[in-house]
């Protein structure tokens, strides 16, 4: 019985050993793979997690220099950003933060630079929305309308459809195009909410050019989501 038992346990041996020089490499090479995998996904969130703590560390200079009203350590800073985390929202949220201040102290350049920044290299499509939507405002200011409206001609997510419809009614209003500036309020109008807080805004624009807003249709049931996410939204 016993010889028995070694004959099976060496054909046994025989057959591991043949399995192993069959598929012994690819089995490691299996291994190392998923192993290697694992260290680099761990390694990954680790560099992502540095990332962001040394972002919002530099997004608070962004943040200290507009509250001084420093524009010259608002300028450096988010070029800081940009070059070390353009990637993060904190460096999209800086050229928010940083073009703001930049227009209350008359830079309206550099405003821009910063805006079309965020705008083209954002990966959020409402900092994208937003960027637009105040490009759009700067260039109203300037009186380049034919620049204005195609910062807002373009696609808008739902959410922020009514707010470009409502930024090219100023766009026509300034022109003198009082029939355009009326039909875009009225989309922006129905675009929106009943109990948005912006909508009472554009009904005022829409009372100032003969419009009674309560004769406009109901907005569509869809539109009330739309208008949530609007409202909630970075003010264009």
């Amino acid at each position: 019985m016993a010889q028995h038992l070694d004959l099976e346990e060496q054909e046994q041996l025989a057959e591991l050993k043949h399995f192993w020089n069959t598929y012994g490499n690819l089995i490691t090479w299996a291994v190392i793979v998923v192993f290697g995998s694992i260290a680099a996904w761990n390694g990954w969130q680790y560099w992502q997690r540095t990332q962001a703590a040394q972002a919002a560390v530099m997004y608070d200079e962004v943040e200290r220099a507009a509250q001084a009203g420093d524009t010259e350590r608002v300028e450096r800073a988010f070029s800081d950003m940009k070059d070390k985390f353009g990637r993060t929202s904190y460096a999209q949220q800086a050229g928010m933060l940083a073009a703001k201040v930049l227009v209350e102290k008359g830079k309206p350049d550099a405003a821009k630079a910063a805006l079309v920044w965020v705008a083209d290299k954002s990966s959020d499509e409402a900092y994208q929305a937003v960027a637009h939507l105040r490009l759009a405002a700067i260039f109203v200011e300037a009186k380049s309308y034919d620049e204005a409206l195609k910062q807002v001609s373009g696609d808008f997510p739902t959410a922020f459809q009514p707010l470009a419809a409502d930024r090219r009614g100023d766009i026509y209003l300034a022109q003198g195009k009082k029939s355009e500036a009326k039909a875009e309020y009225s989309k922006a109008y129905k675009g929106l909410d009943e109990r948005a807080e912006y909508r009472r805004l554009i009904e005022v624009k829409l009372t100032a050019l003969g419009v009674d807003a309560q004769q406009l249709a109901t907005p569509a049931a869809g539109a009330g989501a739309s208008a949530g996410a609007a409202s909630g939204a970075p003010k264009p």
